[in-house]
């Protein structure tokens, strides 16, 4: 179950999770759980078949049933580990093609689901087949390297011809303490979200009186208006909104699977910006795209008023590695501060841009761990990238421009130990440089958010 999360930080507006973070209950995958590690796989030439190596990192046995395997294609079945199943500290556990019934591609995932099947307790993604297996190196806890042999259910080859490769963790120099408070409150309903709310923009009253918290889910592709009962945030029941509205392109098809959000400016009345990745109707093609969508239309559904589809102009991804999350930053910050254009290679003149409103946009690629800043036209339908920014994490998870104090953002996962970091113009470069970087707050579990 997923929920939407509240840890104060002292920061300015940031008094809500208003990245893309949310805590599942601790209680569906424990802490013996996240000892099983996705240790060694093979997606070609594997005997019988292709198959994905599970190894008990821990130092009790776990018991494995139920937890769920899957590929990056969510049309697949997820595949049940059977029941009675108990992994021993230091064993392995061998999952095969001609169980899980769907064979792994040159570029997919190995993800590993806890027994609610939206929990992740570990995975892997590759672009390649590996001209051997990908393994940890050392098992359990290293990162993946191209194996110098197979070794399914037994240690991992990590010697002469072992190759690094990339890994779904990374090591990084320790953070400084949260700067709020170190208590995880939810604050939803229990059972209100199932799974795959990604997303979260705030949007204050102009009083003390709480706003609205808009949310979106990846599938089905849809936007919620969240509103304050006194007690959680609940969906909205009024103008249609208690289900949510589905997402919808511009010609009124399929479903958006959508990531991150933000108002256009200041209020919703200026737009709301969806980052997506892909369309869930055709899962397995990359579509980075901005869509824009005017939340006063009435109905069930809301289709997009434009969409600007970024994937040319970014690097290669696959279909489930792509845009993540976005912010809007106003002109009269970036400005200020003598913002750097990288596409002029001077000072950011607003002027230049025709139709952009008051602001740009930035989105974070996960396959990248980068951030791009884009000028979006909304009337001719163009887009220019103003900058590429580098977030210091393996990929990036959410983003927030807090315009109380001028802070960006930027949050990792559990890649990264939950790590996040502020972002502001330097002085000297006038790019978006990284100031701090910070730890998780102390009672939030290392979670894929």
């Amino acid at each position: 179950m997923k929920k939407i999360a509240r840890y104060a930080p002292k920061v300015g507006a940031l008094a809500l999770l208003l990245t893309t973070l949310t805590v599942f209950n601790t209680s569906v995958a424990s802490a013996a759980v996240s000892d099983i590690k996705v240790n060694e796989v093979e997606s070609n030439g594997g005997s019988p078949g292709d198959w994905v190596e599970l190894y008990n990192s821990g130092s009790a046995p776990v018991d494995i049933s139920g937890l769920k395997f899957l590929d990056n294609d969510n049309t697949h079945t997820q595949y049940s580990i059977p029941a009675s199943t108990t992994l021993a500290a230091g064993a392995f556990y061998t999952l095969e093609e001609a169980a899980f019934g769907f064979g792994l591609g040159s570029a997919d995932s190995a993800r590993l689901f806890a027994t609610d099947g939206t929990t992740i307790v570990d995975s892997y993604s590759w672009t390649a087949h590996a001209s051997t297996t990908y393994g940890r190196c050392p098992d359990g806890s290293g990162s993946f390297a191209t194996t110098a042999a197979s070794t399914k259910t037994a240690a991992n080859n990590c010697g002469a011809g072992a190759t690094t490769t990339t890994s779904t963790t990374t090591t990084l120099v320790p953070g400084l303490t949260w700067p709020g408070d170190a208590a995880v409150q939810t604050v939803d309903v229990a059972n209100t979200f199932s799974s795959n709310l990604s997303g979260l923009d705030y949007e204050g009253s102009g009083t003390a009186t709480p706003g609205v918290l808009w949310a979106t889910r990846n599938g089905p592709g849809a936007m919620f208006r969240m509103v304050y009962n006194g007690a959680n945030w609940v969906p909205d029941t009024t103008n249609d909104w208690g289900s949510g509205k589905l997402l919808r392109y511009t010609d009124g098809t399929g479903d958006v699977d959508a990531e991150g959000v933000t108002m256009g400016g200041t209020a919703s009345t200026d737009g709301l910006y969806v980052s997506s990745e892909r369309n869930n109707s055709a899962n397995s093609v990359s579509r980075n795209s901005i869509l824009r969508y005017d939340v006063s239309a009435a109905g069930s559904t809301l289709t997009a008023t434009n969409e600007w589809n970024l994937t040319a102009d970014l690097p290669v991804n696959t279909a489930n590695t792509g845009l993540e999350t976005i912010s809007w930053i106003p002109d009269s910050y970036l400005t200020a501060q003598g913002f750097l254009d990288e596409s002029t290679g001077s000072t950011y003149n607003p002027a230049n841009y025709a139709n952009h409103g008051a602001g740009l946009f930035i989105v974070g690629v996960e396959a990248t761990g980068k951030l791009y800043v884009y000028a979006l036209d909304t009337v001719g339908g163009g887009f220019t990238r103003i900058a590429t920014i580098n977030s210091g994490f393996i990929g990036v998870m959410g983003t927030e421009f807090d315009q109380d104090l001028n802070n960006l953002w930027v949050v990792c996962d559990d890649g990264c130990a939950g790590r996040s970091a502020v972002f502001n113009v330097d002085a000297v470069t006038k790019k978006f440089t990284s100031t701090n970087m910070y730890e998780r707050p102390a009672s939030m579990p290392n979670i894929n958010n």
